[in-house]
C-alpha cells in the first residue's frame, strides 16, 4: 500500500495484534456496536512486550482472505459504501470524540483489527453489516464474516461531527487537519529503505486500540502494533485537536534483521511543479502551481535554520543533511496565496504543514529527503525522515518520542527572515548577447530584521556552490514584501549533469539576517544548454 493509493482513495475520507483468541458469539455492547471475544487486559508496556516477542519470530505475511465481492470493488463501488453515523464508536455516550471505520476494498485489502480500550480492558470490534450503507456497491453485508476486520478508522471531534480530524488508512499511513479542515500530506509509522535501488518496504499497522476518553477530555489516545519483514513496533499516539493539531508519538522498534536505511517520523507529500521548478508544467496545465508542500524546513541542533525548496527531478534524487540532536524538521506549505494555485476544487493553498519536534535524545543522524519524478498530482513523490546514525541490527530496542504539529501555523518559526519565494530561469544580462549557458536564481526573503536596515547598511549575499561559477550576484530591497531579493547566475563549468548544491543567505557585517536557503540544481546535458 503506497501513499499514491492512499491519495486516490482520499475522497472516501469526508488503516493483527495479539494472537487472535477463539471467537465467541458477538455480544451486544453499549449502543449498536458488537464485539468479539472477552475483554483482555491491555497497556502500552504489554504492547511493547508483544512487539518484542514478535521480532524473535519469523515474519508471517497476512493470510487473511477477503471475499471476492470485496476484493474486486472498483472506485465507484467502493465510494458507494458509507459508514452509518449512528454506529460510530461512542456516538451515544456524549463524549468529545467519535470513531468511524473504513470498509475493506479497492486499494485497502489487508484487514486490521480494531479494539476499544476502556479502563485497561480491550475488546475487539466485530464487523457488522449494520455499520454500513452499501448503496450500489454490490456487497452483501450479511454474507460477510464477523471477523472480516476493517481497513482503518477516522476520528471526529464534537465541534464538527461531519468532518474528520484524523484518519489512519493503509499500511502505516495517517494524516490530520488543522483549522483549514484540509487533508494534504501524510505521515507514516516508519520508512524502510526509502530511496534505495531496490523496492521499499512498507510496514503495516496491523491492530489499533482506541482508548475511550474521559467525559470532558479533549485528548484521544490510540495504540498501534506495527509489523513487517524487517521490524516490529509498538506505537502510542496522543491526539489533541486544535487550530494546529498536536500528536505526541511514542515508538518502540524491534528489528528482526539489520536495516540499512531506517526512516523515523517519515512525512510524505506531493510536489509536481511550482515557481522554482516548472519542468513538468510547460504549458500542459492551466494552474500556476501544483503541490501539497513547497519546502523542507529544518532547525538544526546548532540552531541554524534551513529552507530547502522542493523539486520534481527528472530522476530520483536523494539528499542527506547530517545533524546531531535536531530540534525539528518538517514539510511545509508556506505559499498560501490562492492566486498562485487557482484551484478551487482541491485548494492547495490550504494544505497543512507538518512539523516534527523530537522529544527524546535522537543523537547523531541525518534528515533525509527523497524526491521522485512524477507527472501526476495523484502520485506522492516527496518523502523526508530522520535516519539515525546508529546501525540497526536484530535484537535491539530503539525508542523514539516526538511531536507532530499539523496546520498552517507551526509552533516554532525563525526569528531571522525566511524565504518567501524561489524563482529560476535563463541567466544572462538583459540587452546583452548571451555567449554561454547559465541559470538565474531569484530568492526572496521577508520578515526578521530586514525592515531595520538603514540606508547605510550594506547587506551582502553569501553564496556558495559545489561546482560551477557564481555570476552577477546582487541583493536589493524588495518593497512589495518588505524584504530583500538575492539574485545570481550559476554557470556550469563542466559537462556533468550531476546535481550542483547551492547555499545562500543574507548577512550584514558578518551577521546572518536570514535562514539558509539550500538548493540542488541539475544542469542539462551539454547538447541541451541552449542560450
Amino acid at each position: 500500500m503506497q501513499r499514491r493509493d492512499f491519495l486516490k482513495a482520499s475522497a472516501a475520507l469526508a488503516a493483527a495484534g495479539f494472537p487472535a483468541q477463539s471467537l465467541l458469539a458477538a455480544a451486544n455492547a453499549t449502543g449498536p456496536l458488537k464485539f468479539l471475544g472477552k475483554p483482555q487486559a491491555f497497556d502500552y508496556a504489554g504492547l511493547k512486550g508483544r512487539a518484542r516477542e514478535l521480532a524473535t519470530q519469523a515474519y508471517q505475511a497476512p493470510t487473511n482472505t477477503i471475499p471476492d465481492e470485496v476484493s474486486k470493488l472498483d472506485w465507484d463501488q467502493y465510494q458507494a459504501i458509507q459508514y452509518r453515523a449512528d454506529h460510530a464508536l461512542w456516538s451515544d455516550e456524549q463524549l468529545r470524540f467519535q470513531a468511524k471505520f473504513f470498509h475493506l476494498g479497492l486499494f485497502f485489502k489487508s484487514p486490521v483489527k480494531i479494539f476499544e480500550l476502556n479502563q485497561g480492558q480491550a475488546r475487539e470490534l466485530a464487523y457488522d453489516p449494520a455499520m454500513f450503507n452499501y448503496g450500489k456497491s454490490g456487497v452483501h453485508g450479511e454474507k460477510m464474516p464477523q471477523d472480516l476486520g476493517f481497513a482503518g478508522f477516522r476520528v471526529n471531534f464534537h465541534t464538527d461531527l461531519e468532518r474528520d480530524i484524523t484518519a489512519f488508512l493503509g499500511a502505516s499511513y495517517f494524516r490530520a487537519v488543522g483549522s483549514d479542515w484540509q487533508y494534504g500530506l501524510s505521515a507514516r509509522g516508519l520508512a524502510i529503505d526509502c530511496g534505495m535501488p531496490r523496492p521499499e518496504e512498507f510496514p503495516n499497522f496491523t491492530s489499533f486500540w482506541l482508548e475511550k476518553p474521559g467525559k470532558n477530555s479533549s485528548t484521544l489516545v490510540v495504540y498501534a502494533l506495527l509489523d513487517s519483514p524487517s521490524v516490529t513496533g509498538a506505537y502510542r499516539f496522543q491526539i489533541q485537536p486544535a487550530a494546529t493539531m498536536v500528536m505526541d508519538v511514542d515508538v518502540a522498534l524491534y528489528p528482526r534483521k539489520s536495516i540499512e536505511r531506517l526512516g523515523v517520523a517519515p512525512l510524505t507529500s506531493m510536489f509536481q511543479y511550482g515557481e522554482n521548478d516548472r519542468r513538468i508544467a510547460a504549458g500542459n496545465d492551466w494552474r500556476p502551481e501544483i503541490h501539497d508542500s513547497d519546502g523542507l524546513s529544518m532547525l538544526r541542533g546548532n540552531g541554524e535554520w534551513i529552507w530547502r525548496p522542493l523539486t520534481n527531478p527528472a530522476r530520483l534524487r536523494f539528499n542527506s543533511y547530517q545533524d546531531e540532536q535536531p530540534r525539528g524538521f518538517g514539510l511545509l506549505q508556506r505559499d498560501r496565496n490562492f492566486d498562485h494555485y487557482q484551484d478551487d476544487g482541491v485548494f492547495y493553498e490550504r494544505r497543512p504543514s507538518v512539523w516534527v519536534e523530537p522529544k527524546s535524545d535522537w543523537g547523531k543522524g541525518a534528515v533525509q529527503l527523497v524526491e521522485i519524478p512524477t507527472a501526476d498530482e495523484t502520485f506522492d513523490n516527496i518523502v523526508c525522515f530522520w535516519n539515525p546514525a546508529q546501525q540497526i541490527e536484530a535484537g535491539q530496542e530503539h525508542l523514539f518520542s516526538y511531536r507532530l504539529h499539523w496546520g498552517s501555523k507551526m509552533p516554532v518559526v525563525p526569528k531571522l527572515a525566511t524565504v518567501a519565494a524561489t524563482r529560476t530561469g535563463m541567466g544572462g544580462v538583459i540587452g546583452q548577447k548571451r555567449r554561454y549557458y547559465s541559470w538565474r536564481f531569484a530568492v526572496d526573503f521577508s520578515g526578521g530584521d530586514l525592515q531595520l536596515m538603514g540606508k547605510d547598511a550594506k547587506p551582502v549575499p553569501v553564496i556558495t556552490a559545489s561546482r560551477g561559477e557564481i555570476e552577477v550576484s546582487s541583493a536589493r530591497p524588495l518593497a512589495a514584501i518588505d524584504g530583500y531579493r538575492i539574485m545570481f547566475d550559476l554557470k556550469p563549468t563542466d559537462d556533468s549533469i550531476e546535481p550542483i548544491d547551492v547555499r545562500v543567505y543574507l548577512a550584514v557585517d558578518g551577521q546572518p539576517l536570514t535562514e539558509t536557503w539550500l538548493y540542488q540544481w541539475t544542469p542539462p546535458a551539454p547538447d541541451q544548454r541552449h542560450f
